[in-house]
């Protein structure tokens, strides 16, 4: 039996590194699930380690930290997202409305396959370690700027300043924020998600028309 762990996962099959990914993994999922009932502030790593069923030492061994294990989830969170958020921004040229329609029924789906990280994303972005909520801010930054970068390619977007493509992208971003952290308190395929996507769609559309009729060199 593997040193590493003291429960069923250690019977686990798999070579060393196949076992100490998917322990790592239960470590992962295993935060999430105690997140939902309280912050990660108020995890102990024995919480976690009783959670997943290794002995505390053995924590070390995958995380330095309640805190490092915090950021992990964070990458992890961000990782699917700013894939998706990339092949979204390939198309960036199409048309408006197409674009904001497939952009928000894409993240309604990606929130629905991952809520448990979006929950733990909302719930940390304010009141998680300092060390979290800066990974989470920096995170967001990037996604403002990644945005800005490619709005800047959108012919009726081209004569903008840098200052006012990252004001717009800012908007944006902070749309699907906020779209992302109400659809947690609704149900899928339920009206107030409906209710929820339909404003989202109204609220980007809005700054869509806006930014067509502004002039940067104001």
């Amino acid at each position: 039996m593997c040193s590493d762990y003291a429960c069923p996962v250690s019977e686990a099959s798999g070579s060393r590194a196949e076992r100490k990914e998917r322990t790592r993994r239960a470590i992962l999922d295993a935060t999430l699930e105690l997140c939902e009932d309280a912050p990660l502030a108020a995890l102990s790593l024995r919480q976690v380690a009783k959670q997943v069923g290794i002995v505390p030492t053995a924590f070390y061994r995958h995380f330095e930290s309640i805190e490092q294990l915090g950021l992990a989830l964070v990458e992890e969170s961000f990782v699917s997202l700013r894939s998706m958020m990339r092949a979204l921004r390939a198309n960036a040229t199409a048309d408006f409305a197409n674009l904001i329609d497939v952009s928000i029924a894409t993240m309604v789906e990606h929130v629905r396959e991952q809520e448990m990280h979006y929950a733990f994303i909302a719930r940390e972005r304010f009141a998680g370690p300092t060390a979290v909520r800066g990974a989470i801010d920096t995170n967001l930054v990037r996604f403002v700027d990644e945005l800005a970068t490619d709005l800047a390619r959108i012919p009726v977007l081209t004569p903008w300043s840098t200052d006012d493509l990252r004001t717009l992208s800012d908007l944006i971003v902070t749309a699907f924020v906020a779209l992302a952290e109400r659809l947690l308190a609704t149900s899928p395929g339920s009206s107030a998600e409906r209710i929820l996507t339909d404003a989202a769609r109204t609220q980007v559309r809005m700054l869509i028309i806006g930014a067509r009729q502004w002039n940067s060199s104001r």
